[in-house]
């Protein structure tokens, strides 16, 4: 084996074995032992188990942004929607392993942050499409953040049940999330206020 087929191999081991047991489950003995290598082959090659960690972690937070950023191609807002909503399913159905290991709480400090960061970045392609919308309507487009924020967290999280349920179908939940973000966007209130007596 090259080293790089080596490096390719350590990697898809420890994908495997961090999405089933997680970092803290996970040993640097075990992959080497399911790679049929000495320890010292992992070490050479990333540092340790945080650096090959931080190296699987890396690579599904740019596998995941780039699929959400080219399923964007435009056309209604509400078909925008619909393609980020089945971009996230697609992963999730596709990369299960690296999804798992995604919304796990990363006990690693990484320069490519955690799973919330990388739902910030996916949040930052539709704030630029929802403040236009906003504008539009007359709606404060500096609100388009909180509004992006709030709508790829409801779809980031639903993602996470349908990994577990894998029911209903893909195309049904991303009908789903679709309706109820599309059609509560649609009646939106330019100035909304709370009813009850808590107002702070």
């Amino acid at each position: 084996m090259t080293g790089k087929e080596r490096r390719e191999q350590l990697l898809d081991i420890g994908r495997t074995l961090f999405a089933e047991r997680g970092f803290e489950g996970t040993s640097v003995e075990e992959i080497a032992h399911k790679a049929g290598v000495s320890k010292p082959v992992v070490y050479e090659h990333f540092g340790g188990k945080e650096g090959l960690y931080a190296v699987v972690v890396d690579r599904e937070m740019r596998r995941l942004l780039d699929m959400v950023t080219s399923a964007l191609t435009g056309g209604h807002p509400r078909e925008l929607l619909e393609q980020a909503a089945f971009a996230l399913l697609d992963y999730i159905e596709q990369y299960t392993n690296g999804f798992r290991i995604l919304v796990r709480d990363s006990p690693v400090a990484q320069s490519t942050g955690t799973f919330a960061s990388l739902i910030s970045d996916i949040a930052t392609q539709v704030e630029d499409i929802l403040g236009m919308e906003f504008k539009r309507r007359g709606f404060d487009p500096k609100l388009a953040p909180m509004y992006a924020q709030a709508l790829v967290g409801m779809v980031a999280l639903t993602g996470q049940w349908w990994l577990e349920t894998q029911k209903p179908e893909k195309a049904e939940v991303a009908a789903h999330l679709v309706n109820l973000s599309w059609n509560g966007l649609s009646g939106l209130e330019p100035r909304p206020r709370l009813v009850g007596r808590r107002k702070n």
